[in-house]
């Protein structure tokens, strides 16, 4: 029983006068964890007892309002706790709990609930039971609870809702805007001797085979100038043309760039400017 319901938390704990009449959905606690007949008030001169019943989320047909926050058992003297309210009782007309212990419990709503009881045992009143509180004792047993933290279901993310105002603002483009940056011609043509080149605009001359090898001169069309379209024309080698560049060497390079900086020598040194 205990191994049932320890998963659920306790809506409710209660007194009946046999097992039979607990309500559906109330389990009774009718033994002990020794395995002694956990009957309550029989005995000299009463020939009525009572057990004690509770009842979980799992056996709530709907969802349930409140759920047992906390079970303390009270003497005769003892005031009723601000927020407890004494069990409930399904008894017979004949049959009386008695006064000098009685249980109270605490209902929480279960939106609010963290520490919360699971279940409830009996033993004897020389009994440890691993995992339980001893709340007290009543009769000759001991009442004992577990209690744990509920866990809550984690709450689902919210849609996010766009605003007209906002969707105008979207990075994506529509088909509209892609006809308006399209180039006026979707082909260019590049003579290289008799032949044309088709290069379209999404064309790479580079090698994009990873994400690496992309450069900014993608979609960017090749044409040859027009000064050495002549030269490719006429001669088989391609590599002909640079025989018409005028290759100079270092001393020539020297001599066209010679320059003495006498202005700024002169500047720098505050000479008269006739010696320029």
């Amino acid at each position: 029983m205990a191994a049932q319901l320890e998963q659920s938390p306790l809506t409710g704990v209660a007194w009946a006068s046999s097992p039979g009449a607990a309500p559906f959905g109330w389990t009774p606690i009718t033994s002990t964890l020794e395995g002694a007949t956990a009957n309550f008030g029989k005995g000299f001169g009463q020939k009525s007892g009572y057990v004690l019943c509770i009842t979980s989320t799992a056996a709530s047909e709907t969802s349930p309002g409140d759920v047992v926050a906390d079970v303390q058992i009270l003497s005769e003297k003892m005031p009723l706790p601000t927020g407890y309210s004494y069990i409930r009782e399904f008894l017979e007309p004949k049959t009386s709990i008695s006064k000098k212990k009685r249980i109270c419990v605490k209902l929480v709503p279960l939106g609010v609930a963290e520490l919360v009881v699971f279940d409830i045992m009996l033993s004897g009143k020389s009994k440890v039971v691993p995992c339980y509180m001893k709340i007290g004792e009543i009769s000759s047993f001991a009442v004992w609870c577990k209690k744990g933290h509920l866990l809550k279901p984690k709450p689902l993310p919210k849609p996010r809702t766009i605003s007209p105002a906002m969707k105008g603002l979207s990075l994506e483009t529509t088909d509209l805007d892609n006809k308006k940056t399209e180039f006026s011609s979707e082909k260019s043509l590049t003579r290289i001797g008799s032949k044309y080149v088709s290069l379209k605009r999404d064309d790479s001359i580079y090698d994009t085979s990873n994400l690496y090898g992309i450069s900014a001169m993608d979609g960017v069309p090749f044409a040859l100038h027009p000064r050495f379209e002549s030269s490719i024309t006429t001669r088989t080698n391609a590599f002909s043309i640079f025989t018409d560049l005028n290759i100079k060497s270092l001393a020539d390079i020297e001599k066209e760039y010679d320059y003495a900086f006498v202005v700024e020598r002169t500047a720098a040194a505050r000479l008269p400017p006739s010696i320029c």
